[in-house]
């Protein structure tokens, strides 16, 4: 039976690229050290990889790795304050809804390849923090998305046959794979994935996919 959701947050709890391109565009006009321009649909791409991959893809074109990482830092501060002091509602439709309704059956998790605090920040503008039990992410293991998941399961004594990663991405699926949990899609989000066989198409779906995903396990 599953009891336990882990969810991924970019593309699955909201959708923040806008936000983000204008703070990563600022931090590359100030540091003035790429020629990058960063899009929303640049970022849709890019998002649910680790940093330092994003950062590869990017910013390439700066050789010198501190200055990489510099700029890479810059990119999230400059993220973080637009974000914090945003008004505008960037979840998708009827998620806080939705978690209020899961976190009366199931025990609800966030893991995402993000830098620290970047969780602890959606968790807070969104009103859900008293709803996760727990999170991890990249920037606290440096590990891969799968071995997070599993960092996060065996801190909390999670079987693996009880839980369920969500996202919205190939790399969430394989994710998933690697934690060795059943994955369900949130096909609302931002990328495709044909391989899995259950889905979301809005986020009041997820308990429905989490249901026939138990009745598979």
């Amino acid at each position: 039976m599953i009891k336990n959701l882990i969810f991924d947050v970019d593309g699955t709890i909201w959708n923040s690229t806008k936000i983000v391109a204008r703070g990563w565009n600022r931090a590359v006009a100030e540091m003035g050290c790429s020629k990058a321009v960063i899009t929303p649909e640049i970022l849709q791409r890019e998002f649910g990889q680790p940093m330092d991959v994003i950062a590869d893809h990017l910013f390439g074109d700066v050789e010198d790795m501190e200055k990489r990482q510099a700029l890479l830092d810059k990119c999230c501060v400059y993220e973080q304050k637009l974000l914090l002091e945003n008004e505008e509602d960037i979840s998708y439709p009827g998620m806080r809804e939705g978690m209020n309704a899961l976190s009366k059956k199931y025990h609800l998790y966030i893991v995402s390849n993000c830098q620290c605090g970047y969780i602890e920040l959606v968790m807070r503008k969104n009103g859900i923090t008293h709803l996760i039990e727990d999170f991890e992410c990249f920037g606290n293991t440096g590990t891969c998305k799968g071995e997070t998941i599993g960092i996060l399961m065996e801190r909390n004594g999670i079987p693996k046959d009880s839980a369920v990663y969500i996202g919205d991405t190939k790399g969430d699926f394989e994710a998933a794979a690697i934690a060795g949990i059943p994955f369900i899609f949130a096909a609302y989000g931002f990328g495709t994935v044909e391989e899995a066989e259950f889905k979301a198409a809005e986020f009041a779906e997820i308990d429905d996919a989490v249901s026939k995903c138990g009745e598979s396990v």
